[in-house]
């Protein structure tokens, strides 16, 4: 019986992601609306800037793996993405774009955007359990888990897991959609087209979490991302998506036995 709810859950959710990507790749190329300002070469450069850093720290990441993670690492990452989510934001506003526009931030209501964001969310795990499983079958063995994953279990103080909470459901969401949807995708996508910009964006998100068994699946959850906010046209979506995958793996972390078979 499980394995009958499992493919359908599957096949619902490879149809739904599907089906978006259909729609989106049937919409004709738009006009620019006379208040939204198309991303040009400025941005180009900025997005290839970011692009060389990730993978500049990958490359030194891969060499050099942090084993011990601390309180002051984490808050120093937070502070650092915060940083460059600012950056990013406040070079945009001095070029004159609109970021509400931009970004969809009142396109769709709050309410839309929570059943949206949980559906599309809810659809993409399937997808992602399939590239877990396919990724543990040719790494084989017990692979390891990230850093933060490893602090979380070992965590021995309510503090730090309130701490790697709040990080994980309220900045990485929205420092990262910001990021590698609303600012890389749509450079991507502004010189290379929409699915480019939906595989590289996911590559790189993918990339930057710097550990190989949760690549794949980062692929897919990042692609998801990058289709929902598209198809929406609100960053908030992907966001939403984003705070509910990183809420579910903590409690599934915290409370293993809800997950168990």
């Amino acid at each position: 019986m499980n394995a009958v709810f499992n493919a359908f859950f599957l096949v619902a959710g490879v149809y739904i992601y599907v089906s978006l990507l259909r729609k989106i790749g049937a919409r004709a190329p738009e006009p620019p609306a006379p208040l939204v300002r198309e991303f040009g070469w400025p941005e180009g450069i900025i997005g290839t800037i970011l692009t060389l850093f990730f993978l500049l720290t990958l490359a030194a990441s891969s060499s050099h793996r942090q084993m011990n993670m601390g309180n002051r690492d984490l808050i120093m990452s937070a502070l650092f993405t915060v940083g460059l989510l600012l950056a990013v934001a406040g070079f945009l506003w001095l070029r004159g774009f609109d970021l509400n526009l931009l970004g969809g931030f009142s396109k769709i209501s709050f309410f839309r955007t929570a059943v949206t964001g949980s559906v599309l969310m809810l659809a993409a795990y399937p997808l992602i359990f399939l590239a877990d499983i396919v990724t543990q079958r040719f790494l084989r063995g017990v692979p390891e888990k990230q850093a933060i994953v490893e602090m979380f279990n070992a965590s021995s103080t309510l503090e730090q897991r309130i701490l790697i909470i709040g990080l994980a459901v309220a900045v990485a969401p929205l420092a990262e959609e910001f990021i590698f949807r609303f600012f890389l995708y749509n450079v991507i996508k502004r010189y290379f087209g929409r699915f480019a910009g939906i595989i590289v964006s996911a590559l790189l998100f993918a990339a930057v979490h710097a550990h190989l068994p949760s690549f794949a699946p980062l692929f897919v959850l990042g692609s998801c991302f990058a289709i929902a906010y598209e198809w929406s046209g609100s960053i908030l979506v992907s966001m939403t998506m984003h705070a509910l995958f990183n809420a579910l793996t903590l409690t599934a972390l915290a409370f293993p036995e809800l997950v168990q078979p």
